[in-house]
Formats: C-alpha cells, structure tokens, sequence
C-alpha cells in the first residue's frame, strides 16, 4: 500500500558570498559561491505545504543573488626607506607623482596598481580577492627587491572591501528609508541611493532602487555578513521591477564589466605587531610588471 507523500517546500534565500580561503565551499568557476537562509526571515504565507497521491514533486530551482567582489585594497610596509626618483627611472610601469610625493606602480597578473611612499608605505588596490591582494603585495615587494632595496613584507593587512550584489526585485527605497530613518540616510538630490550604516558588522551599504546593492566593509567575512542582514529588511519593501529599472540594472552590469577604477583611500596608521617577513628566494615571485604596457 502505497502512502501519501507530503512534501513541504523550503524557501532559499537568495544570497551569496565571495569565496576566499576561509572554509566557504567552492564553486565551479572559483569566484562566488552561496549560502541559504534561515525560514525565520522569510513570511510565514511564502511557505506552502503541498501533497501529491502521485508522490513527491520536484522542486523548482530558486534564483540565485550572487556577491562579486570588485575591490580589495591593502597596505604594507617595506621597512625601509624608498628613493622614488630612483625607482621612477629604473622601474617597469611606474609613474612617478611629484606633486602627491608618491609613485604608482602596476602589474599584470594580478591586475593591480600600488602606491609608494618614501617612508616605505605602500598601499595596494584592484585585486579581486583577499589572497589575490596579498599575492600581489608580495610581488611589489620583490620588484622593490630586485631594483635593489632591502624590502621586507611587513604589516600586511586588507583595510578594505568593495562587493556588490543584485536583488531579483525592485526595491521601494523612500518607505524604506523612512521606517529606517537612525540607520538609513535618503538624499535623491544628492545620490539616487539610499546609504545604511551598520555598526556590527562594520559596513556601509548603498541600495538603489533597481535592486543593486553596493557593500563597503573592511573584509570579505564582513560584506557577506553585511548582506545577510539587509536582505530581510529589504524583502518587505520589494516591488515588481519595471521597464526602467531593468534598464537602468543592465547600463549598471555593463558599466561594471568595462570600468576598472583603482581609488585610492586613506589609510590610518597603526601598530602592529607582527614580526616583519623576510622575502625568501624559496618564495621567489616573477615580477610580472612588463615593459609593454599598454
């Protein structure tokens, strides 16, 4: 005898997170994975119970909001002093900033520019994940090497996080600003966002109209979890998208894919104990700043 099946749906949340060296489950592609959410965020009316005499049904496949990482920025220290003159005339790929007292240096792969400072400050901007940053500072730090410095890879960190995200739904960001008035803050004139500050998680978040959720946080723990909670408070405020905020969604997308900006952001100074690492020739990185620049 054959008994009836009842299935229950679940409702996934659509979320997702950068994927770094922190235990997070890869994907295929190795950029972004995702994360379900708790049925406790989600309408009590969303969740269905449905029961065949036939068996169980096959659940649709939900969407999917993925967080791409655009920005990682670092900073480090080579422990000695650096003659910018000296690098601006025997380095590959340098421009040096008389005015600002600094020199911009970039490589290939990864993609990334560094600012040096005499002092032996650098800050490093464009990669796309935390070990990609700090990939890249080590090759700084080796070209440094090689035009013969004495670096050393000091004070490492990440101080900062640009990720952003796409909700599948519009968003009513004047009601939303309004129940949110002590975290949220609305200027159309000024911006067409609405920015949310969140203390923990330290974030700030700009959310537009379109769905398009843009995160600054100083790591990528911090992003994720930065979206996982705005997600619930913007769901009761979603709206079915229209003509123009696809459009207005697709200029963005593409916007994105041509632009590459490399901002430079003011770093605080501040100690550190970390003993300072030695390059060794075991961890010998090619420089990969070629000649041909284009």
């Amino acid at each position: 005898m054959q008994k009836n099946i009842a299935s229950r749906s679940k409702w996934v949340g659509m979320m997702a997170t950068a994927v770094q060296n922190n235990g997070i489950e890869t994907l295929v592609n190795g950029n972004i994975n995702h994360v379900d959410v708790n049925e406790e965020h989600v309408e009590p009316s969303v969740i269905t119970t449905n029961s065949s005499a036939a068996g169980e049904t096959p659940e649709a496949e939900p969407p999917e909001i993925d967080i791409v990482i655009n920005n990682v920025v670092c900073s480090f220290s080579v422990r000695c002093h650096l003659n910018l003159r000296q690098i601006a005339l025997n380095g590959a790929n340098v421009e040096y900033r008389r005015e600002n007292g600094m020199i911009t240096m970039k490589l290939r792969r990864p993609y990334t520019t560094a600012s040096m400072w005499s002092s032996g400050k650098v800050t490093c901007t464009g990669a796309t994940s935390e070990e990609q940053a700090k990939i890249a500072a080590r090759r700084f730090a080796r070209c440094l090497q090689k035009l013969g410095f004495k670096a050393r890879f000091n004070n490492f960190r990440v101080v900062n996080v640009l990720g952003t995200c796409s909700m599948p739904f519009a968003i009513k960001i004047m009601a939303f600003s309004e129940r949110y008035k002590e975290h949220a803050d609305y200027e159309p004139e000024l911006h067409p966002g609405v920015t949310y500050k969140l203390t923990q998680p330290k974030a700030t978040l700009k959310i537009f109209s379109t769905g398009s959720v843009t995160v600054t946080a100083p790591s990528v723990a911090d992003v994720q979890a930065a979206i996982e909670h705005i997600f619930p408070l913007v769901y009761e405020y979603r709206k079915e998208r229209t003509k123009e905020d696809l459009l207005a969604l697709q200029l963005r997308r593409k916007g994105q894919k041509r632009k590459r900006s490399f901002a430079h952001i003011e770093i605080e100074d501040n100690d550190f104990e970390e003993e300072a690492e030695v390059i060794s020739d075991e961890e010998d990185e090619t420089c990969e700043s070629d000649k041909s620049w284009d």
